[in-house]
């Protein structure tokens, strides 16, 4: 019997995001998942387009390759935390249209 090593399902887009097999769900939410207890079905449900196959290995090579997917997943986090601030600084303040709203509703 012959024993190959086969690659993990991964592939960067454009934005340097790493994403599962042939569709477009993102390594952090696969591991996040699985991190947050679902299992590889469970996270297929979720992601119509994932194959259990890729969930399984990308799984299977988090758990043996952690120190090297780790940074990657802290850096996407810090990533998302900036972009969320950014987008919070550019949306104005709503809490007049809000009173506005609020005083038709009562009128």
């Amino acid at each position: 019997m012959v024993f190959r090593s086969d690659e993990p399902p991964l592939r960067e887009d454009t934005s340097g995001a790493l994403r599962v097999g042939d569709s477009r769900v993102l390594l952090e939410l696969v591991i996040g998942d699985f991190q947050d207890g679902a299992t590889p079905e469970e996270i297929c449900q979720r992601y119509s387009t994932l194959r259990l196959s890729d969930v399984y290995s990308v799984i299977a090579y988090y758990l043996r390759h952690r120190e090297d997917i780790d940074p990657y997943l802290a850096d996407r986090e810090r990533k998302t935390q900036e972009m969320a601030v950014q987008i919070e600084a550019r949306q104005q303040d709503l809490s007049e249209i809000r009173a506005r709203l609020q005083a038709r509703r009562g009128a």
